[in-house]
């Protein structure tokens, strides 16, 4: 397993998108809140998909949650 510096694995703007994904936003309500795209918000959700090396959105997000990355309030 790939070990992690104590640097983020997520930039501040996927740190955002991932916040409020596991808020149960949607794509469309994450795009209007951030003030970007649709397609912008989804290419953050995949490339944080790969950086991670898992295969849907609810894996990255539990991944996520795992590394410490994120926390459900």
């Amino acid at each position: 397993m790939e070990e992690f510096s104590s640097r983020s694995v997520l930039t501040g703007r996927e740190r955002e998108i991932f916040t409020l994904l596991i808020a149960d936003n949607t794509t469309k309500e994450i795009a209007g809140e951030l003030g970007i795209s649709e397609k912008t918000v989804r290419n953050h959700i995949s490339n944080t998909i790969q950086k991670l090396g898992v295969s849907g959105r609810a894996q990255a997000m539990i991944e996520l949650i795992r590394l410490g990355e994120l926390s459900i309030d």
